[in-house]
């Protein structure tokens, strides 16, 4: 169950729209349709966080090499795990000046919050740009933790007080967070930041004792010697940390991707839609977003749109419902 996200992953690859063959610039394909004003570049993490890191820099590379007439403004609204910005999508049917950049609260946090009133199911799919991955991070300063049976152990030693930061409830990081407490029989206290990036800084400030964060938020501090990697839920090691075990070479069956996509609001033209999908094809395709992937860790081998990225979301949604019923949504929630 817990490495249910994987093969998901796996499955997705061969109804993928296989990406160009080349990474030559090119602008997006002529359409009848290009946007008539600013497009609101929606971002449903906070400030500073992987999905804001790769929002500001999708919108700088369009800038750049001049993808678009008209500018294209990113607005974090990450209150709620998310839940503010897709009430906002929601709210925005039919408006083809409107995207949105997803992680995985994309799938929980409908599920955990029906309350929202919102289907993702209706949103236009645009883009897959990459499938981010986590690590386990601690502070540096904890000498005494140099590998996952250590952390297990000073987690079960410290008890319920032991800090674990995320990005709030419903997001990746409580999911992860609740998988290993359900894996090994522990808990923890966990305290939501407005985003990744923030946590980042709690964790060097030592006001939190361990994250799951993506590579991005933490590679900064990782470079400058603040934190350390103990263990990837990932199938294989990655690029960037080709010393760090995965979950699954320590006997751990766990591994846990995010996905980062961009999608549109329910009835988005399908002429604005293939303009979209034309602009981030020709991003993904670009050596600058290449090496970000690279060298940030993430995932980006396929690009999935239109269908099969519609596709793909749906397999997910019922993904992440079977895997918050299997770790407890109290769980996920802190209930």
């Amino acid at each position: 169950m817990l490495n249910i996200l994987y093969k998901a992953k796996k499955a997705a690859v061969p109804v993928a729209i296989a990406a160009a063959t080349t990474l030559g610039m090119t602008a997006p394909a002529m359409a009848e349709w290009s946007p008539k004003k600013p497009i609101e570049l929606i971002i449903m993490a906070g400030a500073g966080g992987g999905a804001d890191q790769i929002a500001r820099l999708l919108q700088g590379l369009i800038e750049k090499k001049k993808l678009s007439p008209r500018p294209v403004i990113p607005i974090n609204k990450a209150g709620g795990s998310g839940a503010e910005a897709l009430r906002y999508i929601q709210d925005k049917d039919g408006d083809d000046h409107t995207i949105l950049v997803t992680l995985n609260s994309f799938y929980t946090t409908p599920v955990i919050q029906k309350d929202i009133g919102v289907d993702v199911t209706n949103f236009t799919p645009i883009g897959r740009m990459a499938v981010d991955n986590f690590l386990l991070w601690v502070n540096q300063d904890m000498k005494e933790i140099t590998d996952l049976d250590s952390y297990v152990a000073a987690v079960k030693a410290k008890g319920n007080t032991w800090k674990v930061g995320g990005t709030g409830t419903g997001q990746e990081d409580s999911i992860l967070t609740a998988m290993m407490e359900k894996e090994f029989g522990y808990d923890v206290t966990y305290i939501p930041f407005p985003g990744g990036g923030t946590v980042a800084k709690n964790l060097v400030g030592n006001h939190i004792d361990s994250t799951v964060n993506n590579p991005a938020e933490q590679n900064e501090f990782y470079r400058a010697g603040n934190t350390k990697p103990l263990v990837q839920f990932t199938a294989e090691r990655l690029p960037a940390y080709p010393d760090i075990p995965t979950a699954k070479e320590l006997g751990v069956n766990m591994e846990y991707y995010m996905q980062r996509s961009i999608n549109g609001p329910p009835g988005m033209s399908a002429d604005a839609q293939q303009w979209y999908i034309s602009l981030f094809e020709t991003l993904f395709n670009s050596e600058e977003w290449q090496k970000f992937c690279v060298e940030d860790g993430l995932a980006c081998d396929t690009y999935l749109s239109g269908d099969a990225l519609g596709e793909y979301h749906t397999q997910q949604i019922a993904l992440h419902k079977d895997l918050i019923e299997s770790v407890g949504a109290a769980s996920i929630t802190g209930e």
